[in-house]
């Protein structure tokens, strides 16, 4: 896995490896990395955003946002192994001063006390019935900022939740992408 475009370009993140057996991690590949960003470009979200990425993972993707320009991103996953990752993959690009970390359940996160954020990175463990609630905690935590714009990958398509548009789908193999934008009135 690398940064694939940006500032940051072809720097090469951490190595999941082995892991953490209970991690369930599931870095999003570079292909589809690439397909999605190339998408975000057209919805010009990318630059100056600052970036909300539940169940972060490796953080490949807001990575990826801040080589891109973004703003800030904060990182939300309680998992040790991928914590350990972050830290690593933060440290790898020099950001700390960008980047956060909430060492938290998606479904647990605090409220906001940053600004609200423009884009969401929605990855769960596929197939649990974890994204609709971690959404709905972020919104009710004031974390997304009005219009704001989530990814949400996922095993099988998504439903749209109470207070967000569908824009768009996308599908990479057995991995779904949906696009939604928060209603801001």
């Amino acid at each position: 896995m690398r940064i694939i475009a940006g500032k940051h370009r072809s720097v090469p993140l951490a190595a999941v490896g082995k892991g953490d057996a209970g991690a369930h991690l599931r870095p999003t590949t570079d292909r589809v990395r690439e397909s999605l960003f190339n998408v975000l470009n057209s919805y010009d979200v990318i630059d100056g955003a600052h970036v909300l990425d539940l169940f972060a993972g490796t953080g490949a993707l807001g990575l990826e946002a801040l080589s891109r320009g973004a703003a800030s991103v904060t990182f939300v996953d309680d998992g040790r192994a991928a914590q350990k990752l972050l830290r690593e993959n933060i440290a790898k690009l020099r950001a700390k001063d960008t980047t956060r970390i909430i060492a938290r359940d998606a479904l647990r996160l605090p409220a906001c006390n940053a600004t609200p954020c423009d884009l969401v990175f929605l990855d769960p463990p596929y197939g649990k019935g974890l994204g609709e609630k971690a959404l709905a905690v972020a919104d009710d935590g004031g974390w997304l900022a009005p219009d704001a714009l989530v990814v949400w990958e996922e095993s099988t398509s998504v439903g749209t939740p109470h207070g967000f548009e569908h824009r768009d789908h996308r599908r990479y193999g057995d991995t779904h992408v949906t696009l939604l934008s928060k209603f801001s009135g």
